[in-house]
């Protein structure tokens, strides 16, 4: 997982509200073994029209969504944070979140700001033609015309994205603990070793 610090740059004004996973990636891109290239199905129904924000040119690329409240809503789908980061998107900013796709997202290093409607009204007026700034240690949002808001994240999560750490890395950190474990533990209680192929 890629270490987040700062997310900054254009940003979709995208503003619906209650917004679910099925709305971010259909059903029917779920049978695929692999996360690459769901992005091009991200926002499918929604694409069908052409003056869709996600095709608009000058927000091509942006890594940032504002989003109107309860963002991925729905289904527990892990895919719908797998289509964001494969569009290249790294932070949503909307009033407040779904708990299980805020948990999906944080697993796959995509963070989430949740601000009042106020900030989100204006930052949809600034996404239209300026970039926002994302400040993960000062935990604030910044625009180019002073604009700024503070916001609250989870200590925890806070920490493992900032270190770029996902549950494989947050475990490998205990590598030498676990390490110490199951030495002492076949010292101790070696025939639970047997037909493991752990026995000496």
């Amino acid at each position: 997982m890629d270490k987040v610090s700062t997310v900054e740059g254009r940003a979709y004004p995208f503003g619906m509200k209650n917004v679910d996973t099925d709305i971010i990636i259909p059903a029917h891109f779920l049978k695929t073994v692999t996360r690459e290239g769901l992005g091009k199905g991200a926002f499918e129904a929604l694409r069908k029209n052409p003056d869709n924000v996600f095709d608009d040119p000058k927000h091509a690329g942006s890594p940032i969504i504002v989003a109107g409240d309860n963002f991925g809503c729905g289904s527990s789908r892990e895919h719908a944070a797998w289509a964001l980061l494969d569009m290249g998107v790294k932070a949503v900013i909307a009033p407040s979140f779904s708990d299980i796709f805020s948990g999906n997202a944080f697993k796959n290093g995509i963070l989430t700001v949740a601000l009042p409607q106020e900030a989100i009204d204006r930052l949809m007026e600034v996404a239209e033609t300026d970039p926002i700034t994302i400040d993960l240690e000062a935990q604030t949002v910044t625009t180019p015309f002073q604009d700024r808001w503070s916001f609250e994240i989870d200590p925890f999560r806070k920490h493992c994205l900032t270190e770029g750490l996902d549950e494989v890395g947050l475990t490998l950190q205990s590598n030498d603990a676990i390490d110490a474990y199951e030495a002492r533990q076949q010292a101790d209680q070696p025939w639970l070793a047997k037909g493991t192929g752990l026995a000496a």
